[in-house]
């Protein structure tokens, strides 16, 4: 499958930045002319990735996230958020609904809510190197995709 557009992120792990990624990816997504709702997904998800990455893998202090992103030509997007951060000990425990290490304030449904708006998701992660969490999405293009 042949990529048609791509794009690469850095930017701190501040709260005020997961507007910023979800914004910027909806941004590089435009091109296939998404429905509302499939976007409203794609944010959603970027948005949950985002934060996993502020709120546990940075906890007390501030590092990089870093996104990449593809398009392909069939329409299917691939989204890369990356940290390096503290790294999950147990992914397939953390992906359980209601799973948390953030405390009572946090729901345990991240993993969940990115499973569910994506068509595919992959974490991967090392203790003390931190995490990768890769979606996919695949959009049927309304338009005419310039290459």
């Amino acid at each position: 499958m042949k990529i048609i557009n791509e794009m690469r992120l850095v930017f701190p792990s501040k709260s005020l930045n997961e507007s910023f990624a979800r914004t910027t990816i909806a941004s590089f997504i435009s091109c296939l002319d998404p429905t509302i709702s499939e976007l409203a997904d794609i944010k959603t998800a970027v948005s949950e990735a985002v934060t996993n990455s502020i709120v546990h893998a940075y906890k007390e202090t501030v590092g990089s996230i870093y996104i990449s992103s593809q398009i392909y030509e069939n329409g299917k997007i691939t989204i890369k958020i990356k940290d390096k951060g503290s790294g999950i000990e147990d992914v397939k425990k953390a992906m359980e609904p209601l799973f948390t290490t953030g405390g009572e304030e946090r729901a345990g449904l991240g993993f969940a809510v990115m499973q569910s708006f994506m068509d595919k998701i992959k974490v991967i992660s090392k203790i003390g190197k931190g995490t990768t969490v890769t979606m996919e999405k695949t959009i049927i293009p309304r338009v005419k995709l310039n290459k």
